[in-house]
């Protein structure tokens, strides 16, 4: 059984179960022209950048896109903008000075970029709304990769917004990180005094005894 994972909008692509597809949802037509050597080759990039996420094929694809298609088109650009965003986040934690990726998670944001930048891609990016669904499920698919590096990312956004802390980009980050841990161990602490009734953690003795 697949665990609960981050999705980058609170409403998830209904792409691996078909029981979260309305019943009225029948494949695509036009994407089953894509070549199942592409859907293989867009398969493997997904996999490279998050190797738990759900395969993609062919049924999948056009399921999702009939499902798109079914949707109003104002709740349509809207599914598709939603996770562009989420992708416009990504680009600009990867450019602010402030904060520092991993290089192998700055590898794997290259990709992404790289694949989402290209116009010949699984579903090119010229056809009207579908030309981007391939895009917004690469981030959708991937998005457990950087999920707790983009949140970690608008904390320290808004840290630095409200505290304005002094000092260079590095210098700032490091003052997010100290304030951050000082708020966990207070927390810590809190929750040790919340379970502790007694000093000693026992019951104490009573004060009178009956004979």
């Amino acid at each position: 059984m697949r665990l609960p994972h981050p999705t980058p909008t609170p409403e998830p692509f209904p792409f691996e179960r078909e029981s979260a597809l309305p019943h009225y949802v029948q494949p695509y037509e036009p994407a089953m022209t894509i070549s199942p050597a592409a859907i293989a080759a867009f398969d493997a990039l997904v996999h490279e950048l998050h190797p738990d996420a759900a395969r993609v094929d062919a049924t999948r694809l056009q399921r999702l896109a009939g499902w798109l298609a079914s949707l109003p088109a104002s709740q349509a650009r809207r599914a598709i903008d939603e996770r562009l965003q989420c992708l416009q986040d990504l680009r600009s934690m990867v450019a602010d000075p402030g904060w520092d990726c991993e290089p192998a998670m700055r590898r794997r944001l290259d990709q992404l970029f790289a694949y989402v930048d290209s116009d010949e891609d699984l579903i090119p990016d010229r056809v009207p709304l579908f030309g981007l669904l391939d895009d917004v499920l690469l981030v959708e698919l991937t998005w457990p990769a950087f999920a707790a590096e983009a949140e970690d990312f608008r904390d320290f956004c808004a840290y630095r917004r409200i505290e304005h802390p002094d000092g260079d980009a590095t210098q700032q980050r490091a003052a997010w990180v100290r304030d951050r841990l000082a708020e966990l161990a207070l927390l810590q602490h809190h929750a040790r005094v919340s379970d502790s009734h007694y000093a000693n953690g026992r019951s104490p003795e009573p004060v009178f005894r009956v004979a």
